[in-house]
């Protein structure tokens, strides 16, 4: 039997069972489609958060005050010193350190004539546009101001311009924050949201207003960029030398982008194998289902079994075309389920376009290729079953 009968002989026994090979190809189908759209959504989830977390830039460090991590009673009950602007100001003096960001975060009510909105206030220094990587659309940012008294200023956000403001020009126009009066001179491009954090709906004002306006002993966090020729590692070592000397011990907790993103990389990594795995349990059922189907189908087809031994077909022979037939009948069952895969993300794309997927063709490819080793494994006792049938045996049955 040469390879062109052999193909012949499975297509025909898939075709002269259409129903049959049907439903087994849709139920690895389904298994296919199932992992594949459960692995684009881990991969896609993968992407967006570090692609979140990276909008800041990589070459960032953040300190915050208090340690992670405290042993003993003594630790429990001693006091934290919080940062303070003198400790921000006392950065900037470190080599490598390109710019220093002290930040206050509150709420509060924003009103503009008969206007108001509850939103997020923050309180930066001067260098934020440039260390969070923001332009100014309109206006200018904040001005450094070394006295400790800045002015009341206030830059807003792009949604909070068009809430309050509507079309009309907000700059040097009062708005009043938690009752104290702020004169707007900028407003922030558009920036969209970060994990559910609307950076539009904001207001921007100096740290040390930012301070008497919540009633704060100190800031919330103090955010270092630094230059290219540096690496994180030696800028966290300096900065904690720095205000270790400050403070006389290690109260605070630094935190450098390559530590959250490879933190946030592996917590997602792992959540895309928890449901890949998931996923998995489908092809174990369209491989059951596979084993079921060809095992029945053994045993309607002994005749025929036998006629190909009596004719001079070799154990081997009788193999390899029952696992031929699983092979194909997986594969078919494999593009279906790309096929199904793409309508779903059609459909998604519609109707959820927020949703982030992300499709690797690798992921794709790998789809068929598990298809093939699903029927190949599934096909591996029906068809020695049917090899080991004797010939005259098998034709007593017909």
């Amino acid at each position: 039997m040469n390879a062109a009968d052999a193909l012949h002989i499975v297509l025909r026994a898939i075709t002269g069972y259409r129903g049959k090979s049907l439903l087994t190809a849709l139920g690895i189908g389904i298994g296919i489609a199932a992992v594949t759209l459960l692995t684009a959504l881990g991969e896609g989830l993968q992407q967006y958060m570090l692609n979140q977390f990276s909008q800041f830039g990589t070459r960032i460090v953040a300190i915050h005050p208090g340690k992670d991590v405290t042993q003993g009673m003594g630790g429990l009950l001693s006091s934290v010193r919080p940062l303070s602007l003198q400790d921000a100001d006392t950065l900037k003096t470190l080599t490598g350190v390109e710019h220093v960001v002290p930040v206050v975060q509150g709420a509060g009510a924003v009103e503009y004539g008969k206007r108001q909105r509850k939103s997020d206030i923050l309180g930066v220094g001067a260098d934020m546009p440039e260390a969070w990587r923001f332009r100014v659309a309109m206006g200018r940012f904040l001005p450094d101001d070394e006295s400790g008294f800045s002015r009341a200023y206030a830059v807003l956000g792009h949604k909070m311009k068009v809430e309050l403001f509507a079309g009309t020009n907000p700059l040097g126009k009062s708005i009043r924050i938690g009752g104290q009066k702020f004169r707007v001179i900028g407003v922030i491009e558009k920036k969209g949201q970060m994990l559910g954090f609307d950076m539009d709906d904001i207001v921007y004002i100096p740290t040390d207003k930012a301070l008497q306006l919540f009633n704060r002993e100190g800031l919330m966090e103090i955010d270092v960029t630094f230059r290219p020729t540096h690496t994180s590692r030696d800028i966290s070592q300096a900065i904690a030398r720095l205000l270790i000397e400050r403070h006389g011990r290690e109260d605070f907790t630094i935190t450098t982008q390559d530590e959250m993103l490879e933190t946030m990389e592996k917590v997602l990594n792992v959540l895309t194998l928890g449901i890949a795995a998931l996923g998995s349990i489908s092809l174990l059922v369209g491989a059951i289902g596979i084993a079921t189907i060809m095992t029945t189908t053994v045993r309607e087809r002994t005749g025929e079994i036998g006629l190909l031994r009596a004719i001079g077909s070799s154990k081997r022979q009788i193999l390899l075309l029952f696992l031929g037939e699983a092979v194909v009948v997986s594969v078919i069952g494999g593009l279906m389920g790309l096929l199904l895969l793409a309508v779903i993300l059609i459909g998604i794309t519609v109707t959820v376009p927020a949703l982030p997927f992300a499709v690797n063709p690798f992921y794709l490819i790998l789809a068929l290729l598990v298809s093939g080793l699903i029927g190949l494994i599934a096909g591996v006792i029906p068809a020695r079953n049917a090899a080991r049938l004797h010939p005259v045996d098998a034709l007593r049955t017909e």
